[in-house]
């Protein structure tokens, strides 16, 4: 319980900063968003309306205040061009996002648990070269390169997948095919990282006192291997991947670009584009509030699973 009160109080530290550093950055931001959202042929009057209703007459200070008040209630205020609450329209965008993050995680621990735990198995054959070899590589390439290629390659040029799009709703079909390259576009990276992680942990862990024991004892080399090494070889995974699906939401903002998918990612950069602030500080707390509660739930998990951590916190 204590280490929960902790994780807790830090998480809402994290996110109490990431408010009044979003707010920073936004109002700092040049431009009049009165104006942009009005058009040229907008009169004073009609800007200085707008500027009224947004809050932006009053001073720096109150705005901060009204912001922080309002964003821990839930109200992350209304959308300039269509009037609905921001809170609505990035709710309605939001589960396609995180639909394209479960396919990037799937795609990572799929491919990366066992790469690494084959690769430490495998330790100082050519096998073990070639994984740490191809797992530098995907991680050192951009996302949006491995979305454009993926692209080019399995829509265009092979018809295997389509392009762009979330598919058809109700069709689970059609959008499982949808989301095949954006989610490997958003993983591909993480797979380098999850297998050099596993190879690293699986290594120290097959060197354990428990392994040598369970070996002295007969038991079968695919149970140690599976049962006493790989369960405790990915405990680290976990953690990572809390921190990895930070770095995928920024991701799926090429994705999204890319494929022309649905997302929040799309719907704060169209936001940015037409100075739409009200919509871009709300896509971004939302996804900030989510990063910080998967980092969260990660954290917990870890906890429960290893005493030691609990300790050293």
């Amino acid at each position: 319980m204590n280490y929960t009160l902790k994780r807790l109080g830090l998480a809402v530290a994290i996110v109490s900063m990431a408010m009044f550093m979003l707010f920073c950055m936004i109002y700092l931001i040049p431009g009049d968003p009165a104006a942009v959202a009005l058009g040229p042929r907008a009169t004073e009057a009609m800007r200085e309306a707008l500027h009224i209703k947004m809050g932006l007459d009053r001073p720096v200070w109150v705005q901060f205040l009204n912001f922080f008040t309002d964003a821990w209630t839930g109200d992350l205020g209304r959308e300039v061009l269509s009037d609905r609450p921001v809170l609505d329209v990035v709710m309605e965008q939001l589960p396609h996002t995180l639909i394209l993050i479960a396919g990037g995680i799937g795609w990572s621990v799929a491919l990366g648990i066992p790469l690494g735990a084959w690769a430490a198995l495998k330790r100082g054959s050519p096998a073990e070269r070639i994984i740490g070899i191809a797992s530098v590589a995907v991680i050192a390439i951009p996302s949006f390169v491995i979305a454009i290629y993926a692209l080019l390659v399995f829509a265009v040029h092979l018809r295997w997948l389509p392009a762009i799009g979330a598919g058809e709703p109700g069709d689970f079909k059609d959008q499982a095919m949808h989301l095949i390259l954006p989610s490997l576009a958003v993983g591909l990276g993480w797979v380098g990282y999850i297998a050099r992680m596993v190879r690293a942990s699986m290594l120290e862990v097959l060197e354990a006192t428990h392994i040598r024991t369970a070996r002295a004892f007969g038991l079968p080399e695919r149970m140690i291997t599976y049962r006493y090494a790989l369960t405790i070889a990915i405990l680290p995974t976990v953690t990572l991947l809390g921190v990895g699906i930070g770095h995928m939401l920024s991701s799926a903002v090429f994705a999204e670009i890319v494929f022309a998918r649905p997302g929040v990612g799309k719907l704060v950069y169209d936001a940015i584009l037409t100075r739409n602030y009200p919509l871009v500080t709300g896509g971004v707390l939302v996804t900030t509030v989510l990063f910080v509660l998967i980092n969260l739930f990660a954290d917990l998990v870890v906890g429960s699973l290893d005493p030691r951590v609990r300790s050293r916190f």
